[in-house]
C-alpha cells in the first residue's frame, strides 16, 4: 500500500474524529448501555438481521458465537467457530484465504464486517470482535449479491461510554506460536470513549517451512451525540504475511498418509501477504419509541499477494507441480442506509404489529488483478514432475534434468474491474396474532460490472435482480416457534472475486439459489435453546447450447440436510454447544458434489467445578466427503478430533486458560481444494493464554 494512501486514510479518519468533536456540543451526561448477548443479537446496533427481533421469531437457522464462547473454546479464526457450527464446514483456501461450505455451497465472499461486505481474500481475526453470527440459507434480501448458502458475519468491539478498563491476553502453543491481545477502553468524557484493539501473532504449526506474522490495530471512538444519536468512527490496520501450504496429493483415492511429513512448496515461493486499511463510520439515532435510522459507511484498501507451488498430479513415485503468482489491488467504498419503525394496524377485530425495515445500500470497488503461472525451463510448461523428498528439490526434475521456474515468463491474465452495485430493499414482519407471525420481503440489485482483459478489451454485464423473501412463524407458545421460510439469492457470471468475465459469461444470467426451510425454535429455559430445521436449497444456472445459441436453464446443485443445534446452560454448572448435520446434495449431471460430508457432528462442554476451576471437553466429527464434483473415487475419510479445555480464575481480573486440539493426535485431512491438495489437520496441539484486567 503507498504511503499517499496510508496518509489519506488517516487524514480522513482524522478529520472523522475532529467533526465528531464539533458536532458534540451538550454538556457531558453519564450514558448507561444496555448490551443482551445471545438471545436478541447483539449487533442490533449495527445489524446483521437489521431489525431487533429476537431470534426465537427469526425463520431461518442462526447460530451465534458471544466473545465469552469464543475465549472459553479457544477460538483463534474463523475456521474454529465453523467446526462447532451446523450446517456450515470448511473448505482449504489454497492456503491463503477463508473458504466456507454454506449448506453445500462453497465460498469465499461471504463474509460482512457489522453488516457491511467484507470480501476481500485473508485469514480473518477475531481480535477485535464481540460477536460472530452465522446465518444459513440464502440471504439477499439483506446482503445483495452471494450468500447463496450462508454468510458470517462479525461484530465489532464498541466503546463502552461511562467505563474504564483494560486487559492483555498473552497465549502462546506447544508448536511455538505465541499471540499478543490489547483492549483498552477509555472514558473520555461523560458521553465519548475510546477503544483500543490491538494482536500481534506469530504463527506456526505442524509443517515444514510454516511460519508467519499478523498485525492488527483497530481504534474506534463513540460519541453520543445528543440523548438519541450516537456516533461510532472507527479505522482498522491490518498487516499479514504467512505460509502457504496446499496439503498432500491422494493416491488410491485417498490422501497419501505417507506423504503428511512432505510438503510440496518452498519456503521463498509459498508465501501471502496482505496490508489493508478499513475506515468505518455509523451514525444511528432514535427518532421515537417506535423508530430509529441507521447510516454506516465504510471505505476500504487492500493490497494482497499470493504465490505457491502445489501438486497437480501423482502417481506414487512422481509428483507433478504446478503454480502461480497471483497479486491483487481492491478499493471498496460503501454506503448503507435503514430506516426501521414499529407501529399497528387493524386486522380481523385486532391490531396486526409491524417491524418495517426500509433500507439502500450503494457499494463502488475498483479490483485489480494480475496472475502469473508458474514456467518451468525444463518443459517451457506451466507443469513439471518431480520425485517427492522432505524437503523437495525443484531444482532438478524427475529425469534429473536441471531446471528452473520464472513466474514472470508467463502472465496468464489481468484484468481491472469497475463494480458499482446499487440496492433497495423492503421487509415487513407482522405479528397478525400472539400466535402467528408473516415476514415478507423483497431486495432490487442493480449489480455493474466492466472488466477490462490483458488485450485491454472490455466486457460488461448488467443484472437486475429481484430477491424475495417470505416467512411465516406458528408460536403455540411464547417459548417455542414453528417456522417456514422461503429465500432466493444470485450470484453474478463473473464471481465473488470479480477477476474474469468472458464474452460468453456477460451474455448469460446470474446462478440464482433457493431455498425452503422448516424449523423449529425452542427455549427450553431462559439460558438453554435448542433449533432444528429441514431444508432443500437448489442452484438455476443458466447455460449457453454451444450448437444452438440458445439458453437455457438448468439445476446446477440441490442440497437437502438436517440441521439441529442445542446450545446454552444445562445447569448453573454445566454449559455445551452440540450439533449436528446431515446433507445429501446432487449435481446438474446426477452426481455428488464436492465438500459436502455425509454428516457432521460437533459438541464442546464446559463444567464449572467451583467459582475459580472449571473444564471442557469436545469433539468434532466430519464424515466422508467427496474431493470433486461427480468423482466418489476421490474421498477424504470420516474422522473424529477430541478437543479439551481447562480454566484457573486466580482474581476477577487474572485469569489462566488451557486449549488442547486433537488430544487423541490423530492423523486427519478436514479438507481439500482439488484432488490432490488435501490439508493435513494439525495434531496434538496444547495453548496456554493469560488474561490480566486492570
Amino acid at each position: 500500500m503507498s504511503n499517499l494512501l496510508k496518509l489519506k486514510n488517516l487524514i480522513v479518519f482524522g478529520f472523522l474524529i475532529v467533526l465528531s468533536a464539533n458536532l458534540y456540543s451538550q454538556e457531558d451526561e453519564d450514558v448507561e448501555e444496555l448490551v443482551i448477548k445471545g438471545n436478541v443479537l447483539q449487533s442490533d446496533q449495527v445489524t446483521a438481521l437489521k431489525t431487533p427481533v429476537p431470534v426465537i421469531d427469526v425463520p431461518q437457522t442462526v447460530s451465534i458465537f458471544t466473545d465469552e464462547d469464543i475465549k472459553r473454546q479457544g477460538f483463534r479464526q474463523i475456521g474454529d467457530i465453523v467446526r462447532y457450527t451446523p450446517g456450515v464446514n470448511t473448505s482449504q483456501g489454497e492456503g491463503h484465504r477463508d473458504a466456507v461450505v454454506f449448506r453445500g455451497v462453497r465460498s469465499t465472499a461471504d463474509f460482512f464486517l457489522d453488516g457491511l461486505r467484507d470480501d476481500v481474500q485473508y485469514y480473518r481475526s477475531l481480535y477485535n470482535v464481540e460477536q460472530v453470527e452465522v446465518l444459513k440459507g440464502p440471504n439477499a434480501l439483506l446482503f445483495g449479491r452471494g450468500g447463496t448458502g450462508g454468510i458470517i458475519n462479525r461484530v465489532t468491539k464498541k466503546p463502552e461510554i461511562g467505563n474504564d478498563f483494560r486487559s492483555v491476553d498473552f497465549g502462546t502453543d506447544t508448536f511455538g506460536a505465541f499471540d499478543l491481545t490489547v483492549d483498552l477502553n477509555i472514558q473520555t468524557s461523560g458521553n465519548s470513549a475510546i477503544r483500543i484493539n490491538l494482536h500481534s501473532d506469530s504463527l506456526a504449526n505442524h509443517r515444514d517451512f510454516y511460519d508467519g506474522e499478523s498485525f492488527g490495530v483497530n481504534p474506534t471512538l463513540r460519541v453520543k451525540l445528543d440523548d438519541v444519536t450516537t456516533l461510532d468512527l472507527s479505522y482498522e490496520y491490518m498487516d499479514h504475511e504467512r505460509f502457504i501450504d496446499r496439503g498432500i496429493p491422494t493416491l488410491n483415492g485417498v490422501p497419501d498418509e505417507s506423504l503428511v511429513d512432505v510438503v510440496f512448496g518452498t519456503e521463498d515461493v509459498n508465501t501471502t501477504t496482505l496490508e489493508a486499511s478499513v475506515i468505518r463510520g455509523n451514525l444511528e439515532r432514535v427518532f421515537s419509541e417506535n423508530s430509529k435510522g441507521i447510516l454506516s459507511v465504510q471505505s476500504s484498501s487492500f493490497e494482497k499477494f499470493y504465490q505457491n507451488y502445489y501438486a497437480a498430479g501423482y502417481d506414487g513415485t512422481v509428483v507433478t507441480i504446478d503454480g502461480y503468482s497471483d497479486p491483487t489491488e481492491r478499493e471498496n467504498f460503501m454506503v448503507s442506509g435503514i430506516l426501521v419503525n414499529e407501529f399497528e394496524t387493524e386486522f380481523l377485530g385486532g391490531m396486526a404489529k409491524h417491524t418495517l425495515l426500509l433500507g439502500a445500500e450503494f457499494i463502488e470497488t475498483d479490483n485489480e488483478n494480475f496472475r502469473y503461472n508458474t514456467f518451468w525451463s525444463s518443459s517451457a510448461d506451466d507443469q513439471e514432475g518431480f520425485l517427492v523428498s522432505r524437503p523437495m528439490d525443484f531444482s532438478v526434475n524427475a529425469d534429473g534434468v536441471a531446471t528452473s521456474n520464472d513466474f514472470t515468463a508467463d502472465l496468464s491474465n489481468m484484468t481491472e474491474s469497475a463494480i458499482t452495485v446499487s440496492s433497495f430493499f423492503i421487509q415487513d414482519q407482522i405479528s397478525l396474532t400472539d400466535n402467528l407471525k408473516l415476514m415478507l420481503g423483497v431486495r432490487a440489485d442493480s449489480f455493474n460490472i466492466t472488466v477490462y482483459d490483458i488485450d485491454d478489451v472490455s466486457t460488461s454485464r448488467l443484472d437486475d435482480e429481484l430477491s424475495p423473501r417470505a416467512g411465516l412463524i406458528f408460536k403455540p407458545q411464547e417459548n417455542i416457534s414453528l417456522y417456514y421460510s422461503y429465500s432466493e439469492s444470485f450470484l453474478p457470471r463473473s464471481g465473488e472475486q470479480f477477476k474474469k468475465l468472458s464474452e460468453s459469461n456477460s451474455r448469460l444470467d446470474p446462478d440464482v439459489f433457493e431455498n425452503n426451510e422448516f424449523g423449529l425454535k425452542w427455549s427450553l429455559s431462559p439460558n438453554l435453546n435448542l433449533t432444528a430445521s429441514m431444508f432443500s436449497s437448489e442452484q438455476v444456472q443458466a447455460v449457453r447450447d454451444s450448437d444452438t445459441g440458445e439458453t437455457l436453464e438448468i439445476v446446477g446443485l440441490q442440497v437437502d440436510g438436517t440441521e439441529i443445534e442445542l446450545k446454552g446452560q444445562l445447569s448453573d454448572n454445566l454449559s455445551l454447544i452440540a450439533g449436528f448435520t446431515s446433507l445429501d446434495g446432487e449435481t446438474s449431471s446426477g452426481g455428488e458434489p464436492r465438500e459436502v460430508p455425509e454428516h457432521m457432528l460437533s459438541l464442546f462442554a464446559l463444567y464449572e467445578v467451583n467459582e475459580k476451576f472449571g473444564v471442557g471437553f469436545g469433539f468434532t466429527q466430519q464424515g466422508e466427503s467427496n474431493i470433486g464434483n461427480n468423482n466418489p473415487d476421490r474421498v477424504l475419510p470420516e474422522y473424529t478430533r477430541i478437543d479439551a479445555s481447562a480454566y484457573y480464575n486466580f482474581s476477577d481480573d487474572l485469569n489462566i486458560r488451557l486449549n488442547i486440539e486433537n488430544l487423541g493426535d490423530e492423523v486427519y485431512f478436514p479438507h481439500s481444494h482439488s484432488s490432490h491438495q488435501a490439508s493435513v489437520g494439525e495434531p496434538f496441539n496444547a495453548r496456554v493464554s493469560i488474561t490480566r484486567r486492570f
